[in-house]
């Protein structure tokens, strides 16, 4: 998958199928955020995962809203955005292979490095590896906010833990951190309940830990589901927004932003009555939260996914060989690290082709 069009050239003579990003729509959901956050003291900080582009990092930065930097999952990642001239890196998972806190402490010698972390064994090799490279690392305690995965579990162990990182060298106690996750549809009310139960335990922490004479600098949490409510609670500082720009079905129910990552394909195949096959499968499109859902020709449903094919039902509707379909992902992480660049679109003719400069960055 490595296809770079002509810019200029028409979105119907496209080889298909590719990964194509509506720049109309990338741009009002990057404006959305913008406008949003311009009278909040919290902001943005994109989680580079979803696009693993620099250049689109750089634009989320450049049209405001943001903190002036981004998140990062992996070591890999934050390479990529650093080498790109990124200035300011929270890496959201716990780094603890001493190989890996290398390259991290490397990092630290062109931009803020912060990372989350949940044990004080690894804060201490983290400290040694920052002091033999003379760089200075941030921490970020994550606090466990109900996905059982990472985080300490109690306000009382986040205080324990910043008080033990506090006597190591090389290292700043910058914060804390959460992740949280929400079911259904939920609506405004819903959305806002949810996120102030499970950050309340974040704030608590907070609170807990600056009674001990502490700062906390920090408080980045939320996502995409709570980029609203999230900002709204006293002490965040910044929101770890990343679906929201360029969405996926499982966040349908946030109407404020647009789709803009799709994946065109081609009729191949409609020997079956009210049938069509497309040139796209598992292949290109992740299936983590569900199968695509058709945005063009509407009416049309997915029946069947294979590895490089889709059985669609057209039901009655007029499809024929060689026919473009446009397919919205359900969930866009594990699609666009299936791809080597996003084809910009703009009133049906491309643009500009970002390289995903990110994609493969697993460790």
């Amino acid at each position: 998958m490595n296809y770079k069009p002509t810019i200029g050239t028409s979105i119907n003579d496209l080889n298909t199928p590719c990964l194509i990003i509506d720049l109309t729509n990338l741009e009002h959901n990057m404006n959305h955020i913008k406008e949003f956050y311009s009278d909040k003291t919290s902001k943005l900080r994109p989680h580079s995962k979803n696009h693993k582009t620099p250049a689109i990092a750089h634009l989320q930065i450049n049209t405001g809203g943001t903190v002036g930097g981004v998140c990062a999952s992996k070591v890999s990642e934050a390479e990529v955005m650093v080498d790109s001239g990124i200035k300011s890196i929270l890496i959201t998972s716990e780094i603890v292979d001493v190989n890996k806190i290398k390259r991290m402490n490397l990092l630290a010698k062109r931009s803020e490095i912060n990372v989350a972390i949940d044990d004080f064994n690894n804060a201490e090799e983290i400290s040694k590896q920052a002091s033999q490279e003379n760089v200075n690392i941030g921490l970020i305690i994550e606090i466990e906010t109900g996905m059982n995965r990472c985080g300490v579990q109690t306000p009382e162990m986040a205080l324990n833990l910043a008080k033990s990182i506090m006597k190591l060298p090389n290292i700043t106690f910058k914060g804390l951190m959460s992740h949280q996750t929400i079911n259904g549809v939920p609506d405004l009310e819903e959305r806002s309940l949810e996120a102030h139960k499970t950050i309340a335990k974040v704030i608590e922490s907070k609170e807990l830990i600056e009674q001990n004479n502490i700062n906390v600098d920090i408080i980045s949490t939320g996502e995409t589901w709570s980029y609203d409510v999230a900002a709204s609670i006293p002490g965040v500082t910044e929101i770890q927004g990343g679906s929201y720009l360029m969405m996926e079905t499982d966040y349908h129910y946030m109407s404020e932003f647009a789709y803009s990552a799709k994946i065109l394909a081609t009729v191949t195949e409609t020997q079956y009555s009210n049938t069509a096959i497309l040139n796209v499968g598992m292949k290109h499109i992740s299936i983590l939260k569900g199968v695509p859902i058709i945005q063009f020709p509407k009416g049309c449903e997915i029946v069947n996914m294979d590895t490089i094919s889709t059985t669609i039902s057209t039901k009655g509707i007029d499809v024929g060989i060689g026919d473009q379909v446009i397919l919205l992902p359900s969930q866009q992480d594990a699609m666009v690290s299936r791809w080597n660049e996003f084809i910009g679109v703009r009133d049906g003719l491309v643009e500009n082709i970002w390289d995903i400069t990110a994609r493969g960055c697993i460790s």
